[in-house]
């Protein structure tokens, strides 16, 4: 019987640490991967001082795994939280040269969510699609690709720095069940970025080609709004499996959604469908519905693509406040969560995700 991650966690959660908790709960394990009978994980400890007296804990996690039923070989490694990359990890700056569009290890399927302009929540909905796909049993990443204005660790409620054993490799981390990587956690959150094209295109190629995502089902994308340098390095670099657009029903949203989806077909990535955010407004009151952005622009927009719509979401307080929180709507049991979770299934039973 084959191995699953939950298995080698249930088990890591088993060892209980000083001051309480266990590895899985204070979330010191990263790269978990299950190939066939053999295991591989790294555990990684809030500074350098600390890891240098969890050799014996290292040992431990080893042994605990190994008695699994399906386990032969386990491999665990150390690594520490820095406040600081090592010297030689640096972010940003040119890019490699490629001898055509990277294969990312392990990632079967990368999708791209994107929008003509800001302001149509394509953030929000990529974090709560990617909680509610992981839900349902998917692994799933999401790469916070919007350069200059990274929102994903305040929305998935984590804000530290992944770890570099080697200075090359990042190790990204997880949240809500999905593993997760930002420029956002690489730089001072206070402080703006400032990069012509290449640097984005260098950024970019870094996290897609040096983070250490393991197996995953689907990679999303959470691009930066409108047409520009780091959607056509994705699409170029990167073996995209199609994108998805988000977009308000307004004219003026659809006007720069028309002009992303002109992009994509340009650079020959498939459009797997639009999702119609904002839709209505549901008044909590008294239950009456209001479409402040019109109705039915994606909807028609889908139509005549013949594209898939793959959803309608209202504009909802409650998404808001979620999100500013960190912790996802999708995350939990209301309305909205079970919106998310149908969308999700959508997706993986027309075998997008």
């Amino acid at each position: 019987m084959a191995v699953s991650e939950q298995q080698i966690k249930d088990a890591l959660a088993t060892l209980d640490l000083p001051g309480g908790g266990d590895l899985i709960s204070r979330d010191m394990i990263r790269a978990l991967t299950v190939d066939g009978d053999s295991v591989r994980f790294v555990i990684e400890a809030p500074s350098p001082e600390v890891a240098r007296q969890m050799e014996g804990l290292r040992q431990v996690t080893e042994q605990i795994v190994a008695q699994i039923p399906g386990v032969a070989k386990v491999t665990a490694a150390l690594t520490a939280h820095e406040q600081k990359a090592p010297p030689s990890l640096k972010i940003g700056g040119h890019p490699k040269p490629q001898n055509g569009p990277m294969e990312i290890a392990g990632v079967k399927r990368i999708i791209a969510i994107g929008s003509g302009k800001g302001g149509v929540g394509k953030s929000t909905v990529s974090s709560n699609l990617a909680v509610a796909l992981a839900k349902q049993g998917r692994k799933v990443g999401l790469l916070d690709a919007d350069i200059y204005g990274p929102s994903q660790p305040r929305m998935m409620g984590i804000q530290k720095r992944p770890a570099s054993p080697d200075g090359k490799t990042i190790i990204p981390l997880e949240s809500h069940g999905v593993t997760l990587m930002s420029i956002g956690f690489m730089l001072d959150p206070d402080k703006a970025v400032v990069w012509r094209g290449p640097m984005l295109m260098g950024a970019l190629q870094q996290m897609l080609g040096q983070v250490q995502w393991g197996e995953l089902d689907v990679l999303l994308v959470d691009l930066p709004p409108g047409t520009g340098d780091v959607q056509l390095t994705l699409c170029q670099k990167a073996n995209i499996t199609g994108a998805i657009l988000v977009s308000t029903p307004q004219d003026v949203a659809l006007i720069d959604a028309r002009k992303a989806i002109d992009m994509f077909k340009s650079l020959k990535t498939p459009v797997l469908g639009m999702i119609e955010n904002m839709s209505f407004h549901k008044c909590s009151n008294c239950g009456h519905e209001e479409h402040i952005f019109g109705h039915g622009g994606v909807a028609d927009e889908a139509k005549k693509l013949g594209v898939p719509l793959l959803g309608a979401l209202p504009i909802d307080l409650e998404t808001r406040l979620a999100g500013d929180s960190g912790t996802p709507i999708a995350a939990g049991d209301s309305d909205m969560a079970k919106a998310y979770a149908q969308m999700a299934k959508g997706l993986i039973d027309g075998g997008i995700a």
